[in-house]
């Protein structure tokens, strides 16, 4: 029996509708089918580098990663946990030497602000150079009051005393371009008590000293400068 023509028409376009749904569902598993074929083959363009020599991840062709070393020992990257078994840090100056630069320091400077009257100038001044370098400069600050003050001190009899007290260190450094060494530039508070004709005053200065480290490994004080003012001049009957 033949179908007439609008069965016909009908029968047709069921079957195109079916190989349409057809090829899109070749389409899908063909795409799908491809990318789970690149994930499995690990076909990315970026490798990657362990520290294991000879490692599956390492790039195309075989060429060994930035920085390996062939194919003995292991690795020195991050992964491998070397950057803990690095040595420490060494110090500029070790704290021991530290506290033997500021013991030095404060001698000096209390033992600057401490004499009296009848002090000789070069008695008083001996074991203070035993403290300081070489320089003419701080040699020559190393001195009594001169002068009117000195005549003034002997006339009233003055005494002076000298406290050094150790505040913070303001530089620790090795200069090893110039060959300067090792030097620690430090705070220090001074509180100085004065005694003429019967009255006592005090005053407190901050000053900045400076010391190296010299040859057999002793501090040395280098080079003095004020640094700041307290109380100056007060007296202990004021107030």
């Amino acid at each position: 029996m033949e179908l007439d023509p609008d069965q016909k028409r009908k029968g047709f376009l069921a079957l195109a509708v079916l190989g349409l749904l057809l090829v899109a569902v070749l389409v899908v598993f063909t795409v799908f089918d491809g990318e789970e074929d690149g994930r499995a083959g690990g076909g990315g363009t970026r490798p990657t580098a362990t520290g294991e020599p000879g490692g599956d991840d390492l790039p195309p062709g075989g060429d060994t990663p930035p920085g390996g070393g062939g194919t003995s020992g292991g690795g020195t990257g991050a992964a491998g946990g070397d950057v803990a078994e690095l040595p420490e840090p060494q110090p500029v100056v070790p704290m021991s030497e530290v506290g033997a630069a500021h013991e030095v320091m404060a001698r000096y400077l209390a033992g600057t602000a401490t004499y009296d009257h009848a002090s000789d100038p070069e008695e008083w001044r001996r074991p203070l150079t035993e403290l300081i370098t070489d320089d003419t400069a701080i040699r020559d600050e190393t001195s009594l009051p001169t002068g009117q003050e000195w005549d003034q001190c002997k006339a009233d009899r003055c005494t002076s005393r000298g406290k050094a007290t150790v505040m913070r260190d303001a530089l620790v450094s090795n200069d090893l371009v110039k060959g300067g060494g090792r030097q620690i530039s430090t705070v220090i508070q001074l509180d100085t008590t004065r005694t003429a004709k019967g009255e006592r005053t005090t005053e407190s200065n901050l000053w900045l000293v400076t010391a190296v480290s010299g040859r057999g490994g002793d501090w040395k004080v280098s080079g003095i400068s004020l640094f700041g003012l307290g109380n100056v001049g007060s007296s202990d009957q004021a107030g």
